[in-house]
Parts: structure tokens; C-alpha cells; sequence
């Protein structure tokens, strides 16, 4: 079932902050001194489990309160949770694989060695060999184990989390293989366990209190109470030299600040590149979803999403491909920041070609690979499973949904169903020739554009050879999907196969009733010659 996917509930700007050494120093005590008490925190909410309530939230942010500001502890203990609630989250994704994983074993050794699948009956193929069979019973004895100890933190509201990063925090035992001495790792797990970040308020001036960024630019954080004789500005607050300006969303920005809208900041150390950065963030309001035939009626850009490529192609609103096959290329090898880059440059250029096509919608997958990197699923094919488990399915669809609703086109989810092997049977082979050698990519973004518009996506049947009825006629022209059986044969008819009109009825019949004849020609009954007498 095709749907427009909602557009984004909030937006984050990012902008370099030049900060002097004495600015840096300041920032980097603050944000050790703050998260020391995050961290504090952080454990004793988790120790908390399932018992917690408001008034041991009370109790917590009161402690804070005497160590920091009243608004510093509202911050902390506000990202305490959230970080709990995610935890959480993580945990009951993680059990959920867990169970999955397990079923799909027990019912794979159930099966005897080599049993093929039977997806009526409902049966999974049995494993190859002996071998695989006991290397796989070992393993679900791992997950059986593992699933209980999940099921007691469960249980018990215990959650586990590392402030900072687990991969860094295992970094640190294997320094070589990162690449890292040991003075830069305790940069870098320094600079990631600092607190910086305060929620915005609407109605406080430039909408936050705690890290007011004014209009023109000018950065100030408030101190916390250790560190109040920091102070450089009135009401111990400490004012940057540096000054900030976003280039991206500048005049949203400001207008939100101007009229004291609520506006969230981060402060953020990029220890590789030497780099401070400051993040804002807010909320936009719930825009309506667009109903789907308005999205779809100025046609639609199918897409086909690829390990290194995104396949498109034009369609209008009868499903017709229009022009040429588009295709633009990114690279997800290298670091987080490199296919990060990548994405969202073949992203933009999409983004220009539906533009400049003239179409409302972008028709996707609606692909979540949740399962599908699980070893049971596509057994010994670690090339295959490698591939789609490093796919950015999630983070593809978000940045597209976020950069299109900019754009005002829509996003158009689809079922990914077989559209790559019903776009090559009935497309790929009829849209080549000599000019253009269309691919099995090119292929299923027409079946994922057609599915978006509501049509089928195979074809119309073949003509029939010119020695039968209309002389390789107009079948294999697209219909439009209210014309009934517009994908079947034509039905057979019964009765003499003539062009001749029924008794009664058709232009003839009124042809010939002007004739002087006795009776109407065409009402006449068939004559029939009597029986000869038989010869005696």
C-alpha cells in the first residue's frame, strides 16, 4: 500500500564556532565539569529502574541545583532520560532480535539435513551439513543464554549505557588498530563525555536562557556554580569572543530568536579537526500530509535505491516512462563523514532532476532491512549480507524526507515487493535499443514509479501474430487502470467470428429496411430447405 511519508517534525543547523584558546579552555571546564554531574546522573536514574517517579526526579535535579544552576539541572536530568528511554528502546529492539533469531533456528534444525524450503507449508530448509547443524546448536544455546540475561535487565529496569561512545570506550584496548596514542584517545573520550547542551524555553530572551545565542551572532553560556569566578558579564555568565553565523536556515533562525521562540543549542569539540561547532534545534509544526493523488498528479520520479547508485526514472500519471534514465552514483566506502557527504549530494541531484521534470512526488522502497541481515536468512552469502547490512536504508529515507519537504515534493513510500524482477520481465527488455541499454536498476524504478500511481506493473500481453484478428494490434499500449481486463486476453466471444451486427440491430439492419421488400431484410428468419419425400 503506496502512502506519503510525513515530512520532518524539527530542524538542526550546524555552524563552525572560532573560538579563541581562552574561549576553548573555558568551554572544555565547562563541559567537564557538567558532565561529571551527567554522568553521576546517569547512573543513579539507571539504578532507579522501574521505580522511578517525579518525586525522585525532584530529589535528583535539586541535588544538581546546588552543584551547577537551576537550569543547568533541568538540562541534565532532562537528557538523563532521554538517554534511558532510548537505552530502553535499544533493549526491547534487542530482545526482539534476540527471539527472531532463536525461532529461526529452532526451526531450521528441526528440518533434516538438506530439506528443501516449502513456503505453503510453512517449513524452513534444513542446514547443508552436520556440521553447519551442530555449529548452529551451539550457537542457539549462545542466544538462549544471552536472551536471559536481556530478559532480567528487563525485568529489573537495568539498562546499559556508555557516556562517550562503547566503540571508543574499546578503542582504548586496541589503540594500534584505531590508529590512536594514548593522549589522543583521552582527547577524544574527553571531548565526547563534555555537557554542553541546554533546552531551549519560549518566552525567555532569544528563547534559552542557559546558552543565549542573540541575533547578530553573540555566543554567552551560563556558568555553573563552581565555576562562577569564570565570569566575564553579569549574572555569572561568560560571553565568547567568537561569534556565530548560520548560513543554513540564517533567516528561520533569527526569526525564531527575534521573537523569543524556544531554540535548543550544542556545543560540540571535534578533537580530529581541531573544531569547535554549535547546533541549533527546533521544532516546526505538524504540516498535513498531502493526500496521495494530489502528490502523484503531476506525475511522479521512481527510484530504485542501490548499493552505489540511485536508478530514476520520469513517469507521467498513466505510468508511461518519460525521457531518459537517470542515474546518480555515491560511494559508501570511507568514513561516517564521507558517505554521509555522498548521500546527501545524490540526494540534492535528485532532488534538481524532479525539478526540473516538472514532478510532484518521489516514489521510494520502503525498505527497513530488519531481518534481512541475519545470517539465517541468506545463509553462507557473507558478500551479500555485508552489503545490505551497511546499506543506509534509515538514514537515506530521513535525509531525503527532511531535504524534499524543502523543496515541496512529496515522498511516496512503496511496497519493495518483487519490483526489481518484475520491472526486468516486463521493462527492461522493451525500453533498450541500439541508443540506450536500459538496466535491471533502470527497470525497477518504473515498477516502484507504477506502483506509486496506483498502476500494475507488468504489461499489457504481447500483439498476436498478423494472421489473427487485428494484425498485431494496439495490446501492448499502455491502458488506463479503470478500463476493465486491461491486463488479460480478450475474452472469446461465442458465435460465428464475422463482422456482421446480431439480428436486429447495427447500422446494417437499418440499411437494408429501406429496401421495398416485403418484412425487414435483416428481421428475416435463416431459410431452411424442407425435407425431400423419400423414394419408395
Amino acid at each position: 500500500m503506496s502512502f506519503v511519508v510525513p515530512g520532518p517534525a524539527g530542524v538542526a543547523i550546524r555552524d563552525r564556532l572560532r573560538v579563541s584558546e581562552s574561549d576553548a579552555a573555558v568551554l572544555a571546564e565547562v563541559g567537564m565539569v557538567l558532565g561529571s554531574l551527567a554522568a553521576a546522573d546517569l547512573a543513579e536514574r539507571s539504578r532507579q529502574g522501574l521505580v522511578h517517579d517525579a518525586a525522585g526526579w525532584a530529589v535528583r535535579k535539586r541535588e544538581l541545583t546546588g552543584r551547577s544552576s537551576a537550569r543547568w539541572a533541568g538540562s541534565i536530568t532532562k537528557a538523563t532520560h532521554d538517554q534511558w528511554a532510548l537505552a530502553r528502546r535499544g533493549q526491547a529492539a534487542h530482545l526482539t532480535w534476540l527471539r527472531r533469531q532463536i525461532a529461526s533456528i529452532e526451526a531450521r534444525l528441526a528440518r533434516p539435513l538438506g530439506a528443501r524450503a516449502d513456503k505453503w507449508a510453512g517449513l524452513a530448509r534444513g542446514y547443508a551439513s552436520r556440521g553447519e547443524w551442530h555449529a548452529k546448536s551451539r550457537r542457539l544455546h549462545t542466544l538462549k543464554d544471552r536472551l536471559a540475561v536481556v530478559e532480567a535487565d528487563r525485568a529489573a529496569g537495568r539498562v546499559h549505557v556508555v557516556r562517550g561512545g562503547k566503540r571508543l570506550a574499546n578503542a582504548r584496548h586496541h589503540l594500534e588498530a584505531a590508529g590512536l596514542s594514548e593522549q589522543a584517545w583521552r582527547e577524544r573520550w574527553r571531548a565526547e563525555r563534555m555537557f554542553l547542551t541546554a533546552d531551549g524555553e519560549s518566552g525567555k530572551r532569544f528563547g534559552n536562557e542557559t546558552i543565549r545565542v542573540t541575533d547578530t551572532g553573540q555566543v554567552s553560556v551560563k556558568l555553573p556554580a563552581p565555576l562562577a569566578h569564570l565570569a566575564n558579564a553579569a549574572h555569572g555568565r561568560y560571553v565568547l569572543d567568537a561569534t556565530v553565523a548560520f548560513r543554513h536556515r540564517g533567516a528561520e533562525w533569527r526569526d525564531r530568536v527575534t521573537a523569543n521562540r524556544a531554540v535548543a543549542y550544542r556545543i560540540h569539540h571535534d578533537v580530529a579537526r581541531g573544531r569547535w561547532y554549535v547546533t541549533a534545534s527546533w521544532q516546526r509544526a505538524a504540516a498535513p500530509v498531502l493526500p496521495l493523488e494530489a502528490a502523484l498528479a503531476r506525475g511522479v520520479v521512481g527510484v530504485d535505491m542501490n548499493d552505489d547508485h540511485l536508478a530514476a526514472w520520469q513517469l507521467d500519471v498513466h505510468g508511461n516512462p518519460v525521457g531518459e534514465p537517470q542515474r546518480f552514483f555515491y560511494d559508501l566506502t570511507g568514513s561516517t563523514e564521507h558517505r554521509d557527504a555522498q548521500i546527501r549530494h545524490a540526494l540534492t541531484r535528485l532532488l534538481h532532476h524532479t525539478r526540473r521534470c516538472g514532478a510532484g512526488a518521489i516514489a521510494i522502497e520502503d525498505l527497513a532491512f530488519t531481518d534481512g541481515t541475519s545470517r539465517e536468512k541468506h545463509g553462507r552469502n557473507k558478500r551479500f549480507r555485508r552489503l545490505i547490512s551497511r546499506f543506509p536504508t534509515a538514514k537515506l529515507r530521513a535525509r531525503l524526507v527532511s531535504m524534499a519537504a524543502e523543496q515541496n515534493i512529496a515522498v511516496v513510500a512503496v511496497d519493495p515487493a518483487y519490483t526489481s524482477r518484475w520491472g526486468a520481465q516486463h521493462w527492461q527488455k522493451p525500453l533498450t535499443t541500439p541508443r540506450r541499454k536500459t538496466s535491471r536498476h533502470d527497470a525497477a524504478s518504473i515498477a516502484v514509479g507504477r506502483r506509486a500511481l496506483g498502476h500494475p506493473i507488468r504489461r499489457r500481453t504481447a500483439p498476436p501474430h498478423p494472421d489473427q484478428s487485428d494484425r498485431g494490434g494496439h495490446r501492448t499500449a499502455q491502458a488506463r487502470p479503470e478500463i476493465r481486463r486491461r491486463e488479460e486476453t480478450r475474452p472469446h466471444i461465442p458465435g460465428p467470428r464475422t463482422r456482421c451486427a446480431p439480428p436486429g440491430s447495427g447500422a446494417k439492419a437499418g440499411d437494408q429496411g429501406a429496401q421495398h421488400r416485403s418484412g425487414h431484410p435483416a428481421e428475416q428468419q435463416p431459410w431452411r430447405q424442407d425435407a425431400l419425400p423419400l423414394s419408395r
